[in-house]
């Protein structure tokens, strides 16, 4: 092996022009990676709900209404000039308001009162728009032009179009910061200024690979999109750190040879780097196997990260280190750090409430974190604190709430159509129902309407119902009258209907992701626990390092029921994977120092060296993720991404504290069963261990 990699150390110069091209190949590829921002587009194919959008595409040639256009203080003149401005707009398919219910013509006082009321209140008025998916950005500025600051805006429409606008700009702020975060903490962990510039260039290499070479893919999700480059620069910047500073060992040993040094460098670091590159590529890999395909698009692209940061680690990174070296021998300070030595003093004399208090926190967390409330779709991305959210509640504050269901049943008979519709009337959550049956009557032939006045409502197979239900698009009442509307429809027409809408996405969605979570999770667990039992030979130890990683997930994902928050859950599906993967290394490490300072020390000992030996490892790296992920938590206004980026951050934080105050505790405890199952432990003999004694004594 050191012979392979002396002789790619050799043309090292080629090697960095080789890297340094593929990258500019791919910073050029990257813009045309399409990324996806609707996340209902992401469920399995054979969801009724996903086949139901398909027949009404084919069917119909315009789309359920996807977006609430309100306009302040206008009168009707100027709010009917404004609807035909819109009507106007390529990517506007259609535009209804008031003059398309009543004759605005004559005075408001005798028109219908809760007719009137759905379109105009208080000299505000709303307009239900229906954007071409294609077309909406552009269709979504160019009523924003008309409205002008009049303007309010609501819908699925007008939610995707902001996170296409808003979060590219976000990323790209959040990683500039998080790169000069990561950059000060590295200089506070090192000893040389230069160390921090070798570190961020080779993994910073890694996410311009990873970002280009997403073009196989052809689109990813906007949560992969702006997730991805943050963690991965935050999840493997191990591997740098691990190879620069076992480099600096092997100079030690070999001061006459840079070069070996080098190459001996890579051949000790490389099981090491590979092994933890390894859990985390697992981690991320199981969401592969979800049915929820923002899983797979998830898992594939960081799984391919990781590879690609550690080919960068490997092959980029030694060589341009050695090309550089001077650089980092001129720049040299002392550790700005002290030794962890009183931090090993802390552990060990409160290791024992710290078990105490692990089990007592963990035990109802377990609990805890099955109990959260789960928000399944697009519902609440925007909060109030966003100019989204904030005219959101300003349109559901005058007008409430529009969430609206479209039901296609085959074009048989007229009168069934229309006794359906009475039995759909007679729901309370449902406000009203329109259909051919009801628009245009039972008794006038097809033939003698007008084609443009029934094509929003028959197909050449389908006839359509527009249901009003008056819940919000993702409550316990809006999945039962889900759940009543397919009742109904099946007594009529069995197996032939079709649902679409925003709630029956999510209902869907609810039963695909909840069915994904164990599966997922479960082998996640196994695929490392493997690793780790074949890592460590022991049967023990992987139990231990991922009960304490796991207790650190659920202790996580408690948080938001104890707050009484509303939890994401494709950031509860993923979450699991990311941190599972990404901070098993600490448990990792420690084990490892753990087990080869054993042989030669007794337990106590051996735990307070490891602490001391291992500290400044975990803490950088996990700083360095919590960094990351609560800066994307803080900075985006995308809920989704939002949260994903504090659950990253706080789980970084929980996994460190877990992997310094409770491993120690833990494997204090158990340290004469490893010993038993580990495969050759050859662990120190014949002196009584101080641990036992002060657990007697206690």
């Amino acid at each position: 092996m050191e012979r392979i990699i002396e002789k790619l150390l050799h043309y090292r110069v080629a090697v960095i022009i080789f890297f340094a091209a593929a990258a500019v190949l791919c910073a050029l590829q990257s813009p045309l990676v399409g990324v996806n921002y609707n996340l209902m587009d992401y469920l399995p194919d054979e969801a009724p709900s996903t086949i139901a959008l398909d027949v009404m595409n084919e069917e119909y040639s315009k789309g359920a209404p996807n977006a609430r256009v309100m306009l302040r203080d206008v009168s009707i003149p100027e709010a009917l000039d404004c609807k035909n401005k819109i009507a106007e707009i390529d990517g506007v398919n259609e535009i209804t308001w008031l003059d398309d219910a009543a004759n605005i013509y004559e005075p408001i006082e005798f028109m219908d009162a809760d007719t009137v009321a759905d379109y105009y209140a208080d000299n505000n008025a709303l307009f239900t728009v229906t954007l071409d998916e294609d077309k909406q950005t552009a269709a979504m500025d160019a009523i924003k032009e008309i409205a002008g600051d009049k303007g309010a805006y609501s819908g699925t429409a007008v939610e995707s179009v902001a996170a296409q606008q808003l979060t590219e700009i976000e990323i790209s702020k959040i990683i500039k910061i998080v790169v000069v975060l990561i950059f000060v903490v590295l200089l506070l962990t090192t000893t040389s200024w230069f160390e921090p510039v070798l570190f961020l260039l080779a993994i910073g290499l890694a996410i311009l690979l990873n970002k280009g070479t997403n073009i196989i893919f052809g689109e990813i999700s906007f949560v992969t999109n702006a997730a991805g480059a943050v963690l991965q620069m935050a999840v493997s910047m191990d591997y740098s750190i691990f190879l620069v500073h076992r480099f600096a060992d092997c100079r030690k040993r070999y001061p006459d040879n840079i070069m070996h040094a080098m190459a001996v460098a890579v051949k000790e670091s490389a099981g090491s780097v590979l092994s933890s590159g390894l859990t985390t590529v697992l981690g991320f890999a199981a969401l592969i196997l979800m049915r929820f395909k923002i899983g797979p698009d998830m898992g594939l692209v960081m799984a391919k990260s990781i590879v690609l940061s550690l080919v960068s680690v490997l092959a980029f990174l030694p060589c341009i280190t050695l090309c550089t070296y001077k650089l980092i021998d001129k720049t040299q300070h002392k550790m700005l750090i002290p030794s962890f030595k009183w931090l090993a003093d802390i552990v060990m004399k409160v290791r024992v409430p710290a078990l105490i208090i692990f089990v007592a926190v963990t035990i109802p967390c377990i609990f805890a974190q099955k109990a959260n409330s789960f928000t399944y779709g697009n519902t609440g991305i925007y909060g109030a604190g966003t100019a989204v959210g904030a005219d959101i509640d300003e349109i559901e504050g005058i007008f409430g709430q529009s969430n609206l269901m479209v039901l296609m049943v085959p074009k048989n008979s007229v009168s069934q159509e229309r006794e359906l519709a009475e039995e759909l009337k007679s729901k309370k959550e449902i406000t009203s129902v329109v259909t051919y049956s009801e628009t245009v009557g039972v008794s006038i032939p097809q033939e003698f309407v007008p084609k443009d006045q029934i094509s929003d409502l028959i197909s050449a197979d389908y006839s359509r119902y527009v249901i009003t239900v008056d819940t919000p698009t993702e409550s316990e009442d809006a999945f039962r009258v889900v759940d009543e509307i397919r009742t109904l429809a099946d007594g009529y027409y069995p197996n032939e209907y079709h649902l679409v809408g925003a709630t029956v996405n999510a209902y869907d969605l609810k039963d695909v992701v909840t069915a994904d979570n164990t599966k997922v999770n479960l082998l996640a667990v196994f695929s490392i626990f493997a690793i780790l039992l074949i890592n460590f030979k022991s049967l023990s130890i992987p139990v231990v390092l991922l009960a304490v990683i796991e207790s650190s997930i659920w202790i996580n994902l408690s948080f938001p029921y104890f707050a009484d928050d509303n939890l994401f859950y494709i950031g509860y599906l993923i979450i699991s994977s990311i941190q599972l993967g990404a901070t098993v290394d600490y448990a990792i490490l420690f084990a490892d120092h753990y087990t080869e300072s054993r042989r030669e020390m007794t337990c106590a000992k051996s735990l307070r060296h490891t602490i001391t030996s291992t500290a400044l490892s975990v803490l950088t790296s996990g700083t360095i993720l919590t960094v990351a992920g609560l800066l994307l938590g803080a900075m985006s206004s995308n809920g989704v991404i939002s949260q994903l980026g504090t659950l990253v951050g706080r789980g970084a934080i929980l996994s460190v504290i877990m992997v310094i105050f409770v491993l120690p505790a833990l494997i204090s405890l158990l340290d004469p069963i490893i010993a038993k199952t580990t495969y050759h432990s050859n662990f120190k003999r014949g002196e009584k261990d101080e641990t036992n004694k002060t657990q007697i004594s206690g």
